[in-house]
């Protein structure tokens, strides 16, 4: 998106919306330094957007409103593969006692859809509807490890971005790995994207082509990728061949 003099009101109304973390109310000033929209449009746009239920102002403050969540309950993405995955996601919980994570591609970035965790979750920096960089999460690099060569190529060629010192940011080393992703069919995260954390994730592939990932978070102290591996991979290829048996097709997933 532009962030130029050139901007649509509809393009200015969009970066205000992304500039909201999830469940965190800003002030006009916060949404002005977060997107860098002159303060009397900003606070015109945030009148016009709770108007319309898309923004929540209480006192000095706003926040994402009620209607923008009703709409995201009616994206397909979210729905059909949510309803799909949730049986395999509950399995997997039961069985490890740990976040288990679904995520889908769009762009460069994994967008989470789902996930469950218990009443003593270890922070993460994942939320539903959040996005993290497809580089530096075991999500992002399942899916990124079954992508096109060109699609690989062009992710490898951009900066690789750093969420802590585990991060990898040298391409051969990224490139490396996922050749192992597709010798191994799990992709391993050691504290990339969160300090303290693991994770481990598999490929959910529909006709070979990769359409989501789920994945287990633990805290490093109790990371075993080979008790984990074989879970995680079941429960992915289960969800292919239920993605596949019903016929649905590759718009579960965003290019």
């Amino acid at each position: 998106m532009r962030r130029d003099g050139n901007m649509s009101q509809l393009e200015k109304s969009a970066l205000l919306l992304d500039s909201f973390p999830g469940g965190t109310a800003l002030s006009l000033a916060d949404v002005c330094t977060r997107t860098g929209i002159p303060r009397s449009t900003a606070h015109r746009l945030l009148v016009e957007l709770s108007e319309l239920g898309w923004i929540q102002r209480t006192g000095a403050k706003f926040e994402l409103g009620m209607t923008l969540f009703e709409l995201g309950e009616r994206v397909s993405v979210k729905r059909r593969l949510r309803v799909a995955a949730m049986p395999f996601m509950q399995d997997l919980y039961a069985v490890t006692e740990q976040t288990v994570h679904l995520a889908v591609r769009d762009q460069y970035d994994v967008v989470y859809i789902e996930k469950i965790h218990g009443h003593t979750a270890q922070h993460l920096p994942s939320q539903v509807g959040g996005r993290l960089p497809l580089t530096c999460t075991a999500v992002g690099k399942a899916l990124l490890a079954f992508e096109s060569p060109d699609f690989q190529t062009d992710v490898l060629t951009r900066p690789l971005r750093r969420y802590t010192e585990n991060s990898i940011t040298d391409p051969k080393i990224l490139e490396r790995e996922l050749a192992q992703i597709r010798v191994r069919g799990v992709a391993i995260e050691r504290e990339e994207s969160s300090k303290g954390t693991c994770c481990l994730a598999a490929t959910v592939l529909m006709r070979d082509e990769p359409v989501a990932s789920l994945s287990v978070s633990v805290p490093k102290e109790r990371f075993k990728p080979e008790l984990l591996g074989p879970a995680v991979r079941t429960a992915s290829l289960a969800l292919g061949r239920t993605l596949s048996r019903d016929g649905s097709d590759r718009s579960v997933s965003s290019s």
